[in-house]
């Protein structure tokens, strides 16, 4: 028997690929489109639920304000918002220095606290929780306690509440990790500080200087953390 002959294949025209194409570029371009959208309306949600958050924690007063700015950020909440808005709701009535000193006794507070459920009250379960976030328990001694508390502070990477924790962790001495911290938070929560309460008031000349304060601050943390990182790599 004559074998028989193959089927003919399917003949595609010329256009179909290029229809394709534009097809899933068009396809792409929608579902970008529908993204960046919603992501647009989902960052105005949250800046209006930050806004109407911080409105009320202005209408019940600087006690509560700093009272939750020294607590809140123990359970992760950022501190930063915290550092820009106080300038805005009390500059005017406190007065910026005063805004600055309650603002940064808020941030020592928090460390202390910080400090306390870290050595005491937590530690298994905060041990726990950064092991779980994947960052490793720093070694302190005696003799370089302050480096590493330094350190801690201006590498980028772990927030601030994780920072804190971690040197509470280490048992490095209460006294140097109240005071570095204080330090070095103190100076970053005063540049945003100043900043806030300058666009507030519309002072742009203190806001400007605020902002080459921050900058100055970034490019100095860099520079310690090099020079710590050499240290610790030196045998």
């Amino acid at each position: 028997m004559p074998e028989s002959a193959p089927a003919p294949s399917p003949i595609r025209p010329r256009w179909l690929p290029a229809l394709l194409t534009a097809v899933v570029i068009g396809g792409a371009l929608v579902a970008a489109g529908l993204y960046f959208l919603g992501g647009a309306r989902l960052i105005a949600e949250a800046r209006q639920a930050w806004a109407t958050a911080f409105a009320a924690f202005g209408a019940a007063g600087p006690t509560a304000f700093f009272g939750a700015m020294a607590v809140l950020p123990l359970f992760g909440f950022p501190i930063s918002p915290f550092s820009l808005a106080a300038g805005p709701l009390f500059g005017a009535s406190l007065g910026t220095p005063l805004v600055l000193a309650c603002g940064i006794t808020a941030i020592a507070t928090n460390l202390t606290l910080a400090y306390w459920l870290a050595r005491r009250a937590l530690r298994p379960l905060l041990a726990r929780l950064v092991a779980h976030l994947g960052y490793r328990l720093p070694a302190a001694s005696g003799e370089d306690a302050a480096g590493l508390i330094v350190l801690v502070r201006v590498t980028p990477g772990p927030p601030f509440f994780v920072q804190n924790y971690l040197l509470g962790l280490a048992d490095v001495p209460f006294g140097r990790y109240l005071a570095w911290s204080t330090l070095v938070q103190g100076a970053f929560g005063t540049a945003v500080m100043l900043f806030g309460d300058a666009l507030a008031q519309g002072r742009g000349r203190i806001a400007f200087l605020a902002l080459g304060l921050l900058a100055g601050l970034v490019v100095a943390t860099r520079l310690v953390r090099r020079h710590l990182s050499r240290g610790k790599a030196t045998p």
